[in-house]
């Protein structure tokens, strides 16, 4: 198994160290690229169009076109076996809000709070007048809905590196 952090590859390219993010119930990346036949089944089957091929073939999810809804018909396409039992939860993501936000600056938006229908994302006055986003990590499903609607382009979510 490769050490956390960027490839020699993603380093020469000016890649960020964060994995690619995989469709949901997919497998640890080393044993998902290694089962993976890159035949593109999990990229036609999802209806969110957000499965979408990546680097070197292997699908990635892009949030920022849409959210995920955890229908599972990307992992049950898959006949090479690169996905786990749907009974597990989809994915482990770090949702990240940069200072680029507009309410970290100052301007009232509320966009990714309205988008969220899990309540994950709470406004809390800083010392500021203008409150802003801070994200329950328990509540938080990984959907991306936050994602694609901030005019900002200040929020990420990048699976969360177990050591």
């Amino acid at each position: 198994m490769r050490a956390p952090g960027p490839t020699r590859r993603d380093f020469l390219r000016g890649r960020n160290a964060d994995p690619p993010l995989r469709p949901p119930w997919a497998l640890a990346e080393s044993e998902f690229t290694d089962l993976c036949t890159r035949c593109g089944e999990c990229e036609r089957a999802c209806p969110q169009d957000i499965v979408r091929r990546g680097d070197g073939g292997f699908p990635e999810v892009d949030l920022r076109g849409g959210e995920c809804t955890f229908c599972g018909r990307c992992a049950d396409a898959c006949e090479a076996g690169a996905f786990g039992s749907r009974a597990e939860r989809p994915w482990q993501l770090r949702i990240a809000i940069s200072d680029a936000c507009f309410a970290r600056r100052g301007v009232l938006c509320r966009s990714c709070g309205d988008a969220c229908a899990h309540r994950a994302i709470a406004f809390r006055h800083a010392g500021s007048p203008i409150p802003a986003p801070i994200v329950d990590a328990q509540a938080c499903t990984g959907c991306g809905a936050c994602i694609g609607v901030c005019p900002a382009d200040a929020i990420t979510a990048s699976p969360e590196v177990t050591a």
